[in-house]
């Protein structure tokens, strides 16, 4: 259905249901009730008709939708719930579930036949980025990124996966490298009297403990699985955007302005908003899109869930964490 077409059916199906509604509403409550009811069923008809209009408009929205192209956000850090970075002041990011979600329901959709990625995010948590990436190769249609602030790391690594990536001049776009990390505080410990006494089953158990000494045998284990986490990045990231792997590895995981990316062949096209709307309507081999925004709807306790958890993160929860480390991840693994 074309957008004047639509509006032709919205606007009379509108018409018909304010006639209708203000018709019954003054026969029932107007015309018939005495005296004192009269300034009552005024407001009641008003009511009935505004709520008439909307519940009609939502119907033919849902009947007839006026967007083809589907947009999910990535924006800050990549985690699996969203939550706030390494420090209190930290800010959330978009729940990887949540984009996935999303990246669903534009699938099932009809109407969406193009999906748009916008990404302004400096990476994440590994696992979480391949999820939102893994959705966006599955999606059926064109899928085209563009970034604008910043498409770092795990953004890039989920860019990968779209059809074309495009940025603005003055993005930052790159970092395709991995990143992990561990607090010595071993010298520390001995200076307060504090003593690390192993209990493990396994020579690679404790790996990465804060409290001791790393040997030269951990430390290359550990950066064993740095090196074939990146390994992976760099395969992935060159078949996705048809790059030989040399060229990925020369970029040494620096970032580049939107303008160097393109020269080197990390982005396909450089514009604003309107020009990746325009490439997407040349995929589909029409004048134009009109994009729908799908955002993760959040219920009242969810979000004070969130603040709640923001507070106590904030009063030493999550620093102690990241001071200590944890066994399951002791060097917390980042693209």
């Amino acid at each position: 259905m074309s957008t004047r077409t639509r509006t032709v059916v919205t606007i009379g199906a509108v018409v018909v249901a304010i006639v209708v509604t203000t018709l019954l509403g003054w026969l029932v409550f107007v015309r018939f009730p005495g005296d004192l009811a009269e300034l009552l069923g005024v407001l009641i008809v008003v009511g009935l008709v505004v709520g008439a209009v909307r519940t009609v408009g939502r119907a033919v929205g849902t009947r007839f939708p006026d967007y083809d192209v589907a947009e999910v956000a990535v924006e800050g850090p990549i985690s699996r719930d969203g939550g706030p970075g390494p420090l209190p002041t930290s800010p959330g990011g978009t729940p990887a579930d949540d984009v996935v979600d999303q990246i669903e329901r534009a699938e099932e959709d009809d109407a969406v036949e193009g999906l748009l990625v916008k990404l302004n995010t400096p990476g994440g948590e590994v696992v979480p980025s391949d999820d939102i990436r893994r959705s966006v190769v599955e999606f059926d249609g064109p899928t085209l990124a563009y970034a604008t602030d910043t498409c770092a790391s795990g953004g890039y690594w989920i860019a990968s996966g779209c059809d074309e990536l495009w940025a603005r001049e003055a993005s930052i776009v790159g970092s395709i490298g991995v990143i992990g990390s561990r607090v010595n505080v071993a010298g520390l410990a001995d200076r307060l009297g504090v003593s690390y006494e192993r209990f493990a089953a396994g020579k690679y158990k404790d790996a990465g403990i804060a409290l001791k000494e790393m040997d030269d045998d951990e430390r290359a284990y550990l950066q064993g699985i740095i090196d074939d986490f990146y390994d992976h990045f760099v395969a992935r990231v060159a078949e996705g955007r048809d790059v030989d792997e040399a060229a990925i590895r020369d970029t040494e995981a620096r970032v580049f302005v939107g303008t160097d990316a393109h020269d080197r062949g990390l982005v396909d096209g450089l514009g604003a908003r309107d020009t990746v709307e325009e490439r997407m309507a040349d995929l589909l081999d029409r004048d134009e899109v009109s994009v729908e925004a799908f955002r993760p709807q959040k219920s009242l306790a969810a979000r004070l869930r969130g603040g709640a958890a923001s507070v106590a993160y904030a009063l030493g929860a999550g620093v102690a964490s990241r001071v200590v480390g944890d066994e399951t991840d002791p060097l917390k693994l980042r693209f």
